[in-house]
């Protein structure tokens, strides 16, 4: 395509310079004609004057008239010699043009010549500029080609691309109802969850009220249980010691006969502690056992505190002075054992009788080495415990 051009260009180059040649070289042609028709006229004029000069020569041949006629054709003579002179200027002039049209001649054919070879270098020229025309039309007519096959292209991709965004923004359209459709699924699902998520809550803590209501009823059914149990071996442990209280019993009486007349002497100033003056207090864990004895005692008229820690068996006794303790063993806090110690170790409940409450048959050492006054075993029974009791309240005298 650059060479195309180029060559089109030196063609169009070199038509101007041969367009400007011709032009100069009319103008050349145009000056030397008037030049020559000048020429022909000075020619003609020349003829004339020699044509003259001719007749006048003739006519001063012929003889003289006399001295007028010398004197005139003295004059004449002149004249014509002056005449002489100027033709001989003229026709100088005229060899002078003569060469000058020779040379202008030779130089039209040289400018022929030149006139020749320009036309052969236009004509040169112009099937060059033909033939670039031509390369230049088929070119042209390459670049309409392709210019339309881009333009039907361009345009096959404007529709595609058009297709595309109407497929693009029909995806994106239906991705859109799909999505708000999904949302809508997956809200309604949520909703739904959250539903059985709360149904599952209430159901659960439904189960659980149920739950912890028979855990708490079987509780207190073992408990029940546990206390009837606990009866029951108590009835059979009472019944032993009963019978072991009896044997003890005949052994104190006897001794009690001996210390009859001592406390008969000691009865006269004081009194014995009646049963409704008698403070129990009674510290255990257990509500059931607590409730079973408070009631037991209570019946006796003897007066009861209780106490659900050894922590809060400690504040009463310290507040009431009771005259019996009766403490299981086994208590959150200070249990039975760490009870009796303090009991045992403040000046003013050294003497307080202690009654500890047991299930198993292997505290009897630690109960004595802490100071234990009796260990009722459970079942245990309420004869033997009241019989402590009552024992205690015998060996309290109060004034009379």
């Amino acid at each position: 395509m650059t060479w195309t051009l180029a060559a089109a260009l030196a063609v169009v180059v070199v038509l101007l310079l041969w367009l400007g040649q011709r032009r100069q070289q009319r103008a050349r042609d145009a000056a030397a004609r008037r030049e020559a028709e000048r020429v022909a006229l000075e020619q003609a004029a020349h003829a004339a004057r020699a044509q003259r000069l001719a007749t006048e020569r003739e006519q001063a041949t012929a003889p003289p008239p006399g001295e007028n006629d010398v004197q005139a054709g003295a004059v004449e003579a002149r004249r014509l010699v002056d005449e002489g002179l100027r033709q001989a200027d003229v026709e100088r002039e005229a060899g002078d043009i003569t060469r000058r049209i020779a040379g202008d001649e030779a130089a039209r054919q040289q400018r022929d010549q030149a006139r020749h070879d320009a036309d052969r270098a236009a004509q040169q020229a112009e099937r060059e500029a033909a033939e670039a025309a031509s390369a230049r039309r088929a070119e042209e007519a390459e670049a309409t080609r392709i210019a339309e096959e881009a333009r039907a292209r361009e345009a096959a991709e404007a529709a595609a691309r058009e297709q595309a965004a109407r497929e693009a923004a029909e995806a994106a359209e239906a991705a859109r109802a799909a999505e708000a459709a999904e949302a809508a699924r997956l809200a309604a699902e949520a909703e739904r969850a959250e539903r059985e998520a709360a149904e599952a809550a209430r159901l659960a803590a439904e189960a659980r009220v149920r739950a912890e209501t028979e855990a708490r009823l079987a509780r207190e059914q073992a408990e029940r249980e546990a206390a009837a149990a606990a009866e029951a071996a108590a009835a059979a442990q009472a019944e032993r010691e009963r019978l072991a209280a009896e044997a003890e019993a005949t052994r104190r009486a006897e001794e009690e006969a001996e210390q009859a007349a001592a406390r008969a002497a000691a009865a006269a100033a004081t009194r014995e502690l009646r049963a409704d003056e008698t403070l129990v207090v009674v510290a255990d864990d257990s509500k059931i056992v607590r409730v079973k004895l408070s009631r037991l005692l209570a019946a006796q008229s003897y007066r009861v505190a209780l106490a659900e820690s050894g922590e809060q068996a400690l504040a009463l006794i310290a507040a009431e002075r009771p005259h019996v303790l009766i403490t299981d063993v086994e208590m959150p806090g200070i249990d039975g054992f760490e009870l009796t110690r303090q009991v045992r170790s403040a000046p003013d409940t050294a003497a307080l009788p202690v009654l500890m409450i047991t299930s198993s048959d292997d505290k009897h050492e630690a109960a004595a080495a802490v100071g234990v006054t009796q260990l009722l075993g459970k079942p245990f029974s309420e004869d033997s415990l009241l019989a402590a009791i009552e024992r205690a309240r015998l060996e309290v005298r109060v004034p009379a």
